[in-house]
Parts: structure tokens; C-alpha cells; sequence
């Protein structure tokens, strides 16, 4: 090389750096890459998209190209950084540290660090276009590479590593849902549909259901004026029809049928026998995703919660199931009442049959969820007796009182506001509660 110009040297050595910062930069890129966007720009006709798509399905062989090519750069800038020392400052010990110190300054600063920032910064957009480099590169180096490969391969499996066949990230549900949910690709409403849609699996019908005592529901054996008068008065398009008792369950009634019958004449069991439904039932515990399946396969809008004994413990509509992924709708009827009230002072008054699932939700109370489901029932557990009215306790760090308890069952609860505002006592145990209300 001493017939070698100076200034062609330096030339070098700086082309030297560029290309191992286009490997960097190219290395960074390729792994930094959404791929899903990228398989997405690839199906709409991007070329460059393709080939790095093409380009990560063989992982091994990008990699070593990269590699083989930054190596051999690396290996000539230090070669040139050599020669040119020694045309500078001669052969000496000192002057070639010096020379080995600057081109490793050079190659950190120029062709590691600041390429590789630049890689992850903009790897959707470099990716493609590092791509229409690496892919003839490929091509040209695969013998090479294939060659190299032969004792990774050999290296990982004395090792007991065996790479994965795909590259592909399989994530958990509940890690897609972190996904959905941390991510900046859906906002608003699109955010929260998708998250509710990961939870159905984990909510049953009995989380979502009507309770048995508030179901509404046409006794047969009333008398045809009281039929009439609760049918022409329901907000509901079907109601549940039962003889005697609501255990004795005998079909459902869809109102809209019932314009023929008024045409014809009085509306009495009679009649309405001739237009019931056969009642459809759901078993406890049921996922709503999978009872979401089961309403689509059977095409039923309606079904009756039972347990292993058959005995009726709620009501569930396809609504029920909608209202848990897009929200609640204006369902409600005219003048029914809500499950909870605020107050001016912060409390809430709360219905006793109000389920924890929508406290929580509504008032961010943090109500356990695995054991009862509904405000009264968490209460009778927790305090393990029937409290009185008036009876004061705090329960998952909520403080709340006893408003009215009828038919050995909870009726109205008050939610304290916070403790700073209006505290209650907190009771210490069960049986210190039990025994003090006693």
C-alpha cells in the first residue's frame, strides 16, 4: 500500500465507516420493524416491503449477511486506520494505540451507536429500503453464508439451543390485551370494544344476568284483566311465562304476537298458550363469549340462567351480552329505577341486588368478584348473619350502611363517601361484626 496515495487511504477508511453504519443501521432496522405493518404495506404492493418481508423469514441468513459484510468492514477500516498511522507518525508502540483508540472511537460513535439509534428510531420506514441492498447481497454472499451457518449450527446445538422455526411472537391473550390497551393504534371506543371483547371469556352469564327476583314475568294463573294490564304495560319485547311459581317455567311470550290475539278477542291464558315459545335455558356459569355463540348457532335472543338443580337463578339477553363490549344501551325502562343514586354529600345509595361487576365499573369500588355476585350477597358473606338496618361496617375498603333489609335479604346499602368526608366505623372481623349487630 505505500504506492498508495494519503488521501485515497482516508477516502477509503471514510467509506469504510459509512458502509459499516449502513450495516448497523440495516441490522437495527430489519429487527426493529413492525411486522405486521410491514406484512400489510407488502400485501398493498410496496416491493421494498416485500423483500424484507421475504428477507425475515429467513432470519439466519440476514443476520449472517449483515454480519459477514459489517465484519469484513470493520476489519478493513482497523487495516487502513494501521497504514495510515504508520505513513503519519511511523511504526512506533504509542502511535499505533493512538490509531487503534480513534478507529474505535470512529466505528462506536459514526458506525454503532448513533446508526443503531437512527435504525430503532425509523425502522418502518428504513426496512424497506435497506432491503433492495440486502437482498442481492444475499444472493451473491450465500454460499458464504451457508458456510458460516454449518458452525453456528453446530456451536448451538452442542449447546442444546435450537432456534425457533418461526418468527413469529405468539402472545397470550392477556398479553394482547395489555397490547390493545397500552398501544397508541386504538383510541376512544376502539380501545375499550376490543378490551371488553378479551373478557368475556373470564365473565360468566351469572356476572351479567338479570337476578331471579327482579325478572319480570306473566303468572298464567292471573286473571286475564291483570294478564292484559302487566302485558300492555311491559317495557320488554319477551317475557318469561311460568304456572304458579317461577320454577314452573312454561315458555316465553314475544310481545309483538300479542296484536293478533288483541284483534281477536280477551287475553287469557288460553290465548297466550297458543303463541308461547319454548323457554331456553343456560347453564350456570356459562361464558358469555361462548353463550354469545350458543344465542348465534340456536338464533335465540333470550335465555333463562339455571343450576345443576334446574332451578332458575336469572335471565340473561343477547343485550346483556352486547352491553359488556360496546356499552350500555338506553334499555332501561321509563321510570325503572337504577341500581345506585349519587347523593349531593359524595355517597351513593345503592340497590342490594345491584351487581358488584357494575359498581366497580361505575363507581370504582373494588369489590371482589370471584364469590357472590350481587351487593347483598357480598354482604351476607362477609359479615356471615342478616344485618339490621342501620348497621354501619367498611368492606373491601369501602365504608356503607345498612339502609333497609327485607325478606331476609339486603334492600338498600348507602356508600359512604371517603373517609375524610363522612367515615364509618370499620368493623374488625366477621364474627366481631356478626356479634355486634346480633
Amino acid at each position: 500500500m505505500n504506492d498508495i496515495a494519503l488521501s485515497t487511504l482516508l477516502i477509503a477508511l471514510a467509506v469504510s465507516l459509512v458502509l459499516s453504519a449502513f450495516f448497523s443501521i440495516a441490522e437495527t432496522a430489519m429487527m426493529a420493524v413492525n411486522r405486521y405493518r410491514l406484512r400489510h404495506r407488502a400485501k398493498h404492493g410496496s416491493r421494498g416491503a416485500k423483500l424484507a418481508v421475504s428477507l425475515l423469514a429467513q432470519t439466519d441468513k440476514l443476520l449472517g449477511v449483515i454480519l459477514l459484510g459489517n465484519t469484513l468492514v470493520a476489519a478493513g477500516a482497523a487495516t487502513l486506520t494501521a497504514v495510515i498511522t504508520k505513513r503519519l507518525f511511523g511504526e512506533g508502540e504509542v502511535a499505533l494505540a493512538l490509531g487503534t483508540v480513534a478507529i474505535s472511537f470512529a466505528l462506536l460513535v459514526f458506525s454503532e451507536i448513533t446508526p443503531k439509534v437512527v435504525g430503532a428510531a425509523h425502522a418502518d420506514r428504513l426496512a424497506p429500503l435497506v432491503s433492495y441492498v440486502l437482498s442481492p447481497m444475499l444472493q451473491l454472499a450465500s454460499p458464504i453464508v451457508w458456510f458460516v451457518n454449518l458452525f453456528v449450527k453446530a456451536l448451538l446445538k452442542s449447546l442444546r439451543l435450537q432456534p425457533s422455526g418461526s418468527t413469529e411472537t405468539v402472545l397470550s391473550q392477556e398479553e394482547i390485551r395489555s397490547l390493545v390497551l397500552e398501544a397508541h393504534y386504538f383510541r376512544g371506543k376502539h380501545r375499550s370494544m376490543l378490551a371488553n371483547l378479551f373478557d368475556l371469556d373470564s365473565i360468566t352469564v351469572d356476572d351479567v344476568m338479570t337476578p331471579r327476583s327482579h325478572i319480570e314475568a306473566v303468572d298464567l294463573a292471573s286473571k286475564p284483566a291483570l294478564l292484559a294490564q302487566q302485558l300492555a304495560t311491559s317495557y320488554h319485547m319477551a317475557l318469561p311465562a311460568y304456572e304458579g311459581t317461577l320454577d314452573n317455567i312454561v315458555g316465553v311470550i314475544q310481545l309483538k304476537q300479542l296484536l293478533h290475539l288483541q284483534q281477536t278477542g280477551e287475553i287469557d291464558a288460553d290465548h297466550l298458550r297458543t303463541i308461547l315459545r319454548p323457554a331456553y335455558f343456560i347453564p350456570a356459569g356459562t361464558p358469555l363469549l361462548a353463550q354469545l355463540q350458543q344465542f348465534q348457532a340456536d338464533r335465540q335472543r333470550l335465555g333463562l340462567v339455571v343450576d345443576e338443580y334446574g332451578e332458575l337463578q336469572g335471565l340473561v339477553s343477547l343485550e346483556d351480552i352486547l352491553e359488556e363490549i360496546v356499552g350500555e344501551f338506553t334499555t332501561q325502562a321509563p321510570g325503572g329505577a337504577d341500581v345506585f343514586q349519587r347523593e349531593p354529600d359524595g355517597g351513593v345509595t345503592a340497590d342490594g341486588m345491584a351487581p358488584l361487576r357494575i359498581l366497580n365499573r361505575k363507581l370504582g369500588t373494588a369489590f371482589p368478584l370471584e364469590g357472590p355476585k350481587t351487593l347483598n350477597g357480598l354482604i351476607l358473606e362477609h359479615l356471615g348473619d342478616i344485618p339490621e338496618a342501620g348497621a354501619s361496617f367498611r368492606l373491601a375498603g369501602q365504608s356503607m350502611e345498612v339502609l333497609q333489609v327485607q325478606d331476609r335479604a339486603v334492600k338498600v346499602v348507602r356508600l359512604l363517601p371517603p373517609v375524610g368526608r363522612n367515615p364509618a366505623p370499620a368493623l374488625q372481623t366477621s364474627g366481631e361484626q356478626a356479634s355486634s349487630l346480633s
